[in-house]
């Protein structure tokens, strides 16, 4: 069986089209951090360290928009409670990322810490 590689060059490439969307920093940690299970807001904020209020907000936004992310209300009247969960879609993307981590364990000496 040989290999496909797609034009990830050409922009209309679906490869590169989903490259373009998750190679987002926040995209991606967002995703490990819902792989845990639903979370509010305020959890993920806590559980993804350096992200802003506006860019979590704006990200999980545009993950929900590419049908990577639910967002249920939980409580509608203020103050009003809303978590996020990993769509059947966005739960796809667990064992790419999983193939991810195991590279990185055999091949990549960690950094020492600052």
């Amino acid at each position: 069986m040989a290999l496909v590689i797609p034009d990830v060059l050409d922009a209309s490439c679906a490869t590169r089209q989903a490259l373009e969307r998750l190679a987002a920093k926040w995209r991606v940690l967002l995703i490990y951090a819902l792989a845990a299970g639903p979370q509010r807001h305020a959890e993920l904020r806590r559980r993804v360290p350096g992200i802003t209020q506006k860019v979590l907000t704006e990200t999980l936004r545009g993950m929900e928009a590419d049908g990577l992310v639910e967002r249920r209300v939980l409580k509608a009247e203020a103050p009003q409670h809303v978590e996020y969960t990993l769509t059947a879609l966005g739960k796809t993307l667990e064992g790419p990322l999983q193939a991810i981590c195991d590279w990185a364990a055999v091949n990549v000496t960690p950094s020492p810490a600052p």
